[in-house]
């Protein structure tokens, strides 16, 4: 397969037409979307993405990769009740086990944003899936999304998400609450992380070496939009705490929400934010599991329109990939980011300005880093699909 080493990656102006871009090692049909990737315990990929059907209705796909090579696709649900939005994408992950979790929104009642969290399991990569359960149990017609999966050495995984049942006809605010999916399918341990939040930015999860940690875009009395982590902490979550003081005030929720990731006690969050009127992306590294962050540095080419996920790939040090725009539309980018500041960023493939350009999803295998997105490809009719490219990390 192809690769380009990003250490040697040159650096792109903000505002012109980028059009060399990396090669894809996978693509979707036409009309594919909302792509989520992650890497198994085994060392694979897993990858869900959506496809429009007849009548309304969407399938839910997933492949995985063995030795090198992508599987046929397999189909985890086909409704017509599947509620698909832009910025809130089903997920899949692998437990320890070799479970194959995947979650996904379906409509709970009539009104526009009604749905719950569905979840479903397989142990046969895809062949058959379990019932489906609903993860929320409040049982409210409000929205509950957003949802980040992180399996757990125990055959576990742990779930964070946004919910809504406190805003029953507008009466409340937006929560972040936890819970667990035993090995043997059994959800419990419910609680609430933070009761204000943001209504509508990701809520991003990852496991350090002492324990959970969640990050999410916090919403204080004065409408402050900052991203803010909880820690599990010998089993208990931590007070929120912000990883750093934009103080962006924004009266609506921005639709941009935050990316962490860890390996042991080295965390790194990416982030949007428009304080001061500047739309940019930033990053802040953690020595101690996220107790404590260091100085933010800004990682865009300066026209960004956020939409990160972020890996880190060593000590103090990450790749992030992110949405800048154009003159004539926009380019997901990546760059790594580390001790010096930020690299050389290298062009992804080319994308709309328009919502359904979605958000990338990245894993990291070995050396290299695969990334999901949604990319244009031009001609008479320009089509929209997923496609996934890896790009070699260097040492």
């Amino acid at each position: 397969m192809r690769r380009l080493m990003l250490a040697s990656l040159l650096g792109l102006a903000a505002t012109a037409r980028t059009d060399r871009t990396l090669p894809s090692e996978w693509s979707g049909p036409p009309g594919s979307s909302k792509p989520f990737l992650t890497k198994t315990p085994r060392g694979e990929l897993l990858l869900s993405w959506f496809e429009p059907r007849p009548d309304h209705r969407f399938a839910l796909r997933v492949a995985t990769t063995q030795n090198g090579r992508w599987s046929e696709p397999v189909t985890a649900v086909d409704s017509d009740r599947l509620f698909v939005n832009w910025a809130d994408f089903p997920s899949i992950v692998e437990t320890t086990r070799g479970t194959w979790v995947v979650h996904w929104l379906e409509k709970n009642a009539a009104r526009s944003y009604a749905y719950d969290i569905r979840l479903a399991t397989t142990k046969d990569r895809g062949r058959t899936w379990t019932a489906p359960i609903t993860v929320n149990r409040d049982g409210t017609p409000t929205e509950h999304g957003f949802v980040s999966m992180v399996p757990r050495g125990d055959g576990s995984v742990a779930l964070a998400w946004l919910d809504g049942r406190q805003m029953v006809d507008s009466g409340g605010a937006m929560s972040v609450r936890a819970a667990v999916l035993r090995a043997d399918g059994r959800l419990d341990g419910e609680q609430v992380l933070d009761s204000r939040t943001c209504e509508c930015c990701q809520v991003s999860l990852a496991s350090t070496a002492g324990g959970l940690i969640a990050a999410y875009r916090d919403r204080s009395a004065d409408e402050v939009r900052d991203i803010a982590v909880v820690r599990e902490v010998g089993g208990r979550w931590t007070s929120p705490r912000l990883v750093a003081n934009d103080h962006w005030v924004w009266k609506a929720c921005p639709v941009n929400g935050p990316s962490v990731s860890a390996i042991g006690n080295e965390v790194g969050v990416a982030w949007f934010t428009g304080a001061g009127g500047t739309p940019a992306v930033k990053v802040a590294f953690s020595r101690d599991g996220g107790a404590t962050f260091g100085a933010p540095t800004r990682a865009d080419n300066g026209h960004t329109m956020g939409r990160v996920h972020f890996q880190m790939t060593g000590p103090g040090r990450g790749a992030l990939v992110w949405l800048e725009t154009e003159a004539d539309g926009a380019t997901w980018m990546v760059r790594t980011v580390g001790p010096r500041g930020p690299g050389s960023a290298q062009a992804v493939g080319r994308a709309s300005r328009a919502r359904d350009a979605g958000f990338p999803r990245t894993a990291v295998v070995g050396n290299d880093l695969w990334i999901a997105y949604v990319a244009i490809a031009g001609g008479p009719q320009t089509t929209a699909r997923v496609q996934v490219t890896r790009v070699a990390l260097g040492q």
